[in-house]
This record gives structure tokens, C-alpha cells and sequence, in this order.
């Protein structure tokens, strides 16, 4: 029998239909002072801060025609400021989806070796969003995705602390104990991954489920410690991220979370 992502009460908020139009970028949002242009493009979608800077590197971006050599110039707003020789938008109000990432797909814009990206299953109407956080090419479940390269990197960074919940199947036997010494963190391979609630659901036969909550999200990290507990992951489901759960979506679904519920939500960040 085929497991399905734990159901919880929370509500779904729909999506409006996006197919053929473009969906309105809502109202515009203050920078403020002066802050360095990485932060501002940031904010505005265009890319992380991290490859903003990559991005300046190679003279891709410019104020008032000319290529900027360095992340940290202080502006108040992006006005005059290009990439790749167009303007950029001032940003637009924060906004987060949810989105049901299949199996089999790269969290990326892109892959050199052909294989299908997340844009590739989004629905057409969107505005430019990223994604919080990746999941593995056979992983599947929920993924955050958002138009505010801020909070897309307030809630990537292990500091926050922001909970990641995942279902895991997994061939071989393990015990309730040897999962529960996980909340004191491991160690493998020199590479030390924090605290982890992990819990037993339930034995398939010579599989069981096993859901597993942790902050870190390390490369691969669900993978690797239950392979060195001696156990092989056929499937690999993130159910939450935070508050938000993979609820009523199905793979390739996605859909907005109320602006009441993000505030709420961001207010909790600190």
C-alpha cells in the first residue's frame, strides 16, 4: 500500500488560477535607508545575495550604465540599476507558495544535464519566486518558494532554526531506542549533524516509516543517518516546513499562503 504525507487540520489557502495571465505583483515595498545593492536585489527576487555578488563578479550588473565592482555599494533604491542590461523592478510585496515538488526534478533553474527543473513544473502566471532550500533529485514533498531573496535566506539560515519535517520509507529493521539517541546529534563520516526527533510509525513488512524532524537540513542529511543506521530509503517525503505543511496538494500543486498567516508566520522569526 502506497503511504501518503500526514494529513494535519491546518487550512489550504487556493491559489487563484493562473494559467494564460499574470498574476498581479501587489503593492511595492520599502527598502528604507541606504543598504548595500546585494540586499536590495535580493529583496527584489532577482537572486540570492550570494549569487547577486557571483552576478557582480562577472560585470553583469550595472548602476547608471556603468559595471559595479563591488557588492557592498550603499543605495537607497535600485533606480538606474541594471542586469544584464535591464532595469530592475523595485521589489514587490513579500509573498510566499507552497509547492508540491514530484520526485525526479532538480531544485534549480537549471540543469546541464537536461533533467527537469522545478520551473519546469510550476504553472505558468507566477511571479519570479525562488526556492527555499532544495530538496534531493528523489526526494519529494513540500518546498517553500518565495519573491524576497531576504526571506528566502532568513529561512535557509540554521540560526533561525525553522523545523523540517520528513517521512521516510526505509528497508531494514531499527529500534524505537537507537532512533531516539539521535536527539543527542551524530557524527558521521566528520560531518556532525545536530539534534534530530526521530520516531518510529510503523513496519510494511521489510520496510518501515520513520518521521524525522530536524533544523539543520544538511546536504542529503535524512539519507546518510538512517544509511548509517544501517537502513536504505526507497522514498522520501518533507511533509513541513515550519508551520507550513504539505496538505491538500498533490505533486506539481502549488498555491499562496494568506498574507495574515506569512506576517504571523515572520513575526515568529524574531
Amino acid at each position: 500500500m502506497t503511504a501518503q504525507p500526514k494529513r494535519t487540520s491546518k487550512r489550504r489557502v487556493p491559489l487563484r488560477q493562473t494559467s494564460g495571465r499574470t498574476v498581479p505583483a501587489g503593492p511595492q515595498r520599502s527598502a528604507g535607508g541606504p543598504q548595500r545593492i546585494a540586499k536590495l536585489l535580493a529583496r527584489a527576487g532577482v537572486a540570492s545575495r550570494r549569487e547577486v555578488e557571483r552576478m557582480i563578479a562577472e560585470g553583469r550588473i550595472a548602476l547608471n550604465g556603468e559595471k559595479l565592482a563591488t557588492p557592498a555599494t550603499l543605495l537607497a533604491d535600485l533606480a538606474g540599476v541594471t542586469v544584464d542590461g535591464k532595469a530592475v523592478q523595485p521589489a514587490s510585496a513579500t509573498r510566499l507558495f507552497r509547492f508540491y515538488q514530484p520526485p525526479a526534478v532538480i531544485t534549480a533553474a537549471r540543469d546541464p544535464r537536461g533533467r527537469a527543473t522545478i520551473y519546469d513544473r510550476l504553472p505558468a502566471g507566477l511571479p519570479r519566486l525562488m526556492p527555499v532550500g532544495r530538496l534531493d533529485f528523489m526526494t519529494e514533498g513540500l518546498l517553500l518558494l518565495t519573491n524576497d531573496g531576504e526571506l528566502k535566506r532568513q529561512l535557509e539560515l540554521p540560526r533561525t532554526a525553522v523545523v523540517r519535517t520528513y517521512r521516510a520509507r526505509a528497508y531494514g529493521s531499527i529500534a524505537q531506542a537507537a532512533l531516539e539517541r539521535l536527539a543527542e546529534g551524530i557524527t558521521i563520516e566528520g560531518v556532525h549533524y545536530g539534534s534530530i526527533n526521530a520516531n518510529l510509525e510503523r513496519r510494511t513488512g521489510s520496510n518501515c516509516w520513520i518521521e524525522m524532524s530536524l533544523t539543520e537540513g544538511k546536504n542529503r542529511e535524512v539519507r546518510r543517518v538512517l544509511a548509517h543506521l544501517g537502513l536504505q530509503v526507497s522514498r522520501l517525503i518533507r511533509t513541513a516546513y515550519g508551520p507550513f505543511t504539505v496538505e491538500g496538494l498533490e505533486p506539481g500543486d502549488v498555491d499562496e499562503i494568506g498574507e495574515a498567516q506569512l506576517e504571523l508566520f515572520r513575526k515568529s522569526l524574531g
